[in-house]
């Protein structure tokens, strides 16, 4: 595609829909990236960073603190606490088991057609991954699962996101050929038994007008950036032989009593899957009480982030990398959803989780 010009700023390089949509946000308004952390604002009382949420004992965990963790050392660097698909199987097995969409999910391998040419594509995925850890002062196998395995009570967990129910017959990998990479092997996507969502979140603060200009400077592309993203999810309680096994990924000596996992499969840009995964144990040595461990799981695809080059390239975007947006590292993060950043809309999803059983 042939890099369009405004008034007093080319760019000598492909003008790829990311590199337009930032561009454009530094010409219309004052967002100022930065190579460092944002400052972020001060996080909840409730929220208590840990190097490991297993390495804290507990006996120590008290009601109405979450312990989180989402391995960033070193959260100033863009792509700190990313890892790479692949490594993640080999450096924590246990999880990428429990939180890929499905066992033996691989990166994707598709055909892609580009200016009338198609060409097989593998994509390559990082992963974002926190965890987090609570006490619910009541006994474990008085925990209804069922009742907040619901849309409505995911509707509550983020109010900004838009939920309906999707007919699984609506699935976009089961229905669309071109997106038959993101199908279940072993059996459909919402299947019986489970609740199949659509989700939309409309992009907030300065982001929605980067779009419109962006896509005004290519009218008639066959592909526009979308103003918003949208995903579809399958939302179930596990089953109690898929539960019991997820005692090894907690490293909690007492028996799984259950669990409850949101699995995001389709998205339209930017992630590829995502998982939301509850799993709730007695405390041991107390059974008046329940310890719940909290994971989610957001892949991005590595293309969106291996850019640096492009961007180091256009002057007003060297700063402004993707990583830096969602990791919530830029100045133009906004709000408490997926526009502040994966690592604030990780910790708000856990702590609205952790206030929505401490009230039932």
């Amino acid at each position: 595609m042939p890099a369009p010009s405004t008034k007093g700023f080319a760019v000598p390089i492909p003008f790829t829909p990311l590199l337009r949509l930032a561009a454009l946000l530094a010409l219309v308004g004052p967002v100022h990236a930065q190579e460092g952390m944002k400052q972020q604002p001060a996080a909840s009382e409730r929220i208590k960073d840990v190097p490991s949420i297993e390495a804290v004992p507990l006996a120590s965990l008290k009601p109405g603190t979450v312990l989180f963790t989402d391995h960033r050392d070193d959260p100033a660097k863009p792509e700190n606490g990313l890892v790479p698909y692949l490594d993640w199987g080999r450096v924590r097995p246990a999880e990428q088991a429990a939180l890929a969409p499905y066992p033996g999910y691989a990166e994707p391998d598709y055909m892609q057609t580009l200016n009338g040419v198609t060409k097989r594509r593998h994509e390559t995925l990082k992963v974002y991954v926190a965890q987090g850890r609570f006490i619910v002062p009541k006994p474990a196998e008085s925990i209804d699962l069922a009742s907040y395995a619901t849309l409505g009570f995911v509707a509550k967990m983020d109010p900004v996101i838009k939920h309906k129910t999707l007919n699984p017959a609506d699935v976009t990998p089961t229905k669309d050929p071109a997106a038959a990479f993101a199908r279940r092997p072993d059996r459909p996507w919402c299947e019986a038994g489970t609740v199949c969502i659509e989700s939309r979140y409309d992009l907030e603060g300065k982001l929605p007008l980067g779009v419109k200009l962006a896509n005004k400077l290519e009218d008639g592309a066959a592909k526009k950036i979308a103003e918003f993203v949208s995903f579809q999810s399958e939302l179930r309680t596990l089953p109690p032989t898929e539960a019991a096994a997820l005692a090894t990924l907690t490293k909690i000596d007492a028996p799984v009593t259950g669990g409850l996992e949101q699995t995001i499969f389709w998205v339209n840009q930017i992630l590829r899957f995502g998982k939301f995964l509850a799993v709730f144990q007695p405390m041991p040595g107390d059974s008046g009480k329940t310890v719940v461990t909290t994971y989610m799981a957001l892949a991005i695809k590595a293309d969106v982030l291996d850019r640096k080059q492009e961007y180091a390239r256009v002057p007003v975007l060297k700063n402004l990398l993707p990583a830096q947006v969602l990791m919530g590292n830029s100045s133009f993060n906004t709000g408490t959803s997926i526009s502040a950043g994966l690592p604030t809309y990780a910790r708000n999803r856990m702590t609205a989780f952790a206030d929505a059983l401490a009230r039932n």
